[in-house]
């Protein structure tokens, strides 16, 4: 029965070239495997109203693409978001473990294809029983699936989704939370725990919002951080979007943050991996939609969890690095995709006199201390007190140098009365200092000197636990 099946989908290829009248097409593989699949997809009223496909390279991959069309051809969209390898495979009769590669394939393409189909056109309705449908943000990580997993046991009907934000040649995708490896692994995570799963395709709005502004602010002398603006205006927002085009009132992520009982951000409860500073850029009402099952865990808890629950990923290693960094070096990614290439400089002294040199100003960031120096002087008592990119000069000194009370801030966000701030947190892992922040002055106030306050920053306004708002630490 499988070569059967196999040289009925070979020999008689469904929709094989068929191009669907404003189709969204997703495609797989290409010149590294020999193999080469694209489907076609037109969604109408929630279902698949028609598919094609195009295939290059072995028998298996136009078999396979042609099994695809005819899963998908009038399922609904959720229905069609739960197909994966396995199920392509199984409608070939079972593939061997040389040809699984194609229904792979296939199944990367059908899903991307899928995925913007669904942003182009979708409307699921919600479920008619009065049951509630979240979507879940799947990283492919331990922290989202536990999210996941602790959705369904709310009653809450689950999908899930994972963002493909970056990809290049010098990206080492098995390391990075929004590749298209990681999309592949998120979705094994979902279809292994029986819950649909569809992939968003953001890499030009990650692109345009998020990286082209951190290449600009580096070229400028300042050190951004490009999570905050990542949640605060790409991922989150869009993900919320593409929630309303699959009838999800809420938006279920891994987050370790809290919501207060005013619907506010609020810490988590495990202080050491609290991400509340990440998310300070979200507006209120992204912020109502928004559930966090993890803020009252602490890590440890998680991966229990996910143990008791036999989740593949519970002991998998967080990620540790930005995600479109991964396999490469910070400086290696500037030259390549800001053109901020090796710029020889001066280190100097407050009072200008030269201690060194340094390989471009661009490089360091206030209240560094490591690399400073790397010969002669004490590099161990400098710190870097600020930058000059049109000098090209770092100045240096020591850590008492650094130290402020009084900040100047730009882009101030406050979540009603200004005098509710009573503290702000400079870091995004740092303790909160007592602080006031004067909004007509452009000024953030400090109760105690703070040392290393970068320009570019995002400086958090906290009333007590609870995120007040935000503002963008300025040039001194």
């Amino acid at each position: 029965m499988a070569d059967e099946r196999f040289e009925d989908h070979l020999t008689y290829p469904r929709a094989r070239g068929h191009e669907p009248a404003g189709a969204c097409a997703g495609a797989a593989g290409g010149a590294l495997c020999g193999d080469l699949v694209s489907i076609r997809l037109r969604v109408q009223d929630a279902h698949v109203a028609e598919a094609g496909f195009d295939a290059e390279g072995c028998g298996a991959t136009i078999a396979a693409g042609s099994a695809v069309v005819e899963l998908v051809q009038d399922a609904s969209v959720l229905e069609a978001a739960l197909i994966g390898p396995h199920e392509v495979s199984t409608a070939l009769g079972g593939l061997s473990a040389g040809k699984l590669h194609a229904a792979e394939l296939a199944a990367d393409a059908m899903h991307r294809a899928l995925g913007a189909a669904v942003r182009a056109a979708a409307a699921v309705p919600p479920p008619q029983d009065g049951q509630e449908r979240t979507l879940v943000a799947m990283s492919g990580g331990v922290d989202s699936a536990v999210a996941a997993l602790l959705a369904t046991r709310t009653g809450a009907e689950v999908c899930t989704v994972t963002l493909e934000l970056w990809a290049d040649d010098g990206h080492d995708g098995t390391k990075s939370c929004c590749s298209a490896d990681a999309v592949r692994g998120a979705r094994m995570v979902a279809h292994a725990m029986g819950l649909p799963h569809l992939t968003l395709d953001l890499r030009a709005e990650f692109r345009a919002g998020v990286v082209d502004p951190w290449l600009t602010e580096h070229a400028a002398g300042l050190t951004p951080n490009p999570c905050v603006r990542c949640n605060g205006h790409v991922r989150l927002d869009a993900m919320l979007d593409y929630a309303d085009r699959l009838g999800a009132a809420t938006l279920t992520t891994g987050h370790y943050a809290r919501r207060s009982d005013g619907g506010e951000l609020r810490t988590a409860a495990d202080a050491a991996k609290d991400q509340s500073y990440m998310l300070a850029r979200l507006a209120p009402a992204s912020m109502a939609r928004l559930r966090f099952p993890l803020g009252d865990l602490h890590k440890p808890r998680v991966r229990e969890i996910a143990h008791e629950a036999g989740l593949p990923v519970a002991a998998k290693p967080d990620s540790q690095d930005l995600c479109f960094l991964a396999g490469t070096q910070r400086n290696a990614f500037l030259a390549r995709h800001g053109g901020l290439r090796e710029s020889p400089g001066d280190i100097v002294d407050a009072g200008g006199g030269v201690l060194g040199r340094h390989r471009g100003a661009h490089g360091f960031t206030v209240g560094q201390r490591r690399g400073v120096l790397t010969g002669g002087g004490s590099p161990a008592a400098l710190y870097v007190l600020r930058t000059d990119v049109r000098a090209n000069t770092v100045t240096v000194g020591p850590r008492e140098a650094l130290a402020v009370k009084r900040i100047p801030v730009v882009d101030v966000v406050v979540h009603g009365d200004a005098a509710r701030v009573s503290a702000a947190r400079l870091r995004s892992h740092g303790v909160p200092v007592a602080a006031s922040i004067d909004v007509d002055a452009g000024e953030l106030l400090l109760g105690a000197a703070f040392p290393g306050v970068a320009p570019g920053q995002l400086a958090v306004l906290m009333d007590g636990e609870i995120v007040a708002g935000h503002a963008t630490i300025a040039r001194r």
